[in-house]
């Protein structure tokens, strides 16, 4: 298969599929929330890898907090480490041609 778009790589998909669920997670939190951690850890689900780790701890912050229970916390904070891993071998083998 050959890569025309960032749509065509699986990480692309991936992590599209896990920021629209913490979107839809974080419609749920508490209205004070609205600008604190519901901003933070959409803006952080969207981005590359260093990202991926924040939002890990934005997760874990949900999760202490129990806006979002421990299968949830457990499950997407996996899905974001894969992602990461992901990410930096994406950026370790990347070739131009």
């Amino acid at each position: 298969m050959s890569i025309k778009s960032y749509r065509d790589l699986k990480v692309y998909s991936l992590s599209y599929s896990l920021a629209m669920e913490v979107f839809c997670i974080s419609v749920n939190f508490p209205r004070e929330e609205i600008y604190s951690l519901s901003s933070q850890i959409r803006n952080s689900s969207v981005d590359a890898a260093g990202s991926a780790c924040e939002t890990i701890v934005w997760l874990d912050f949900a999760l202490d907090c129990k806006y979002i229970d421990i299968d949830a916390h457990t499950k997407l904070s996996e899905q974001y480490k894969e992602v990461g891993k992901m990410l930096n071998g994406l950026h370790e083998n990347w070739q131009t041609y």
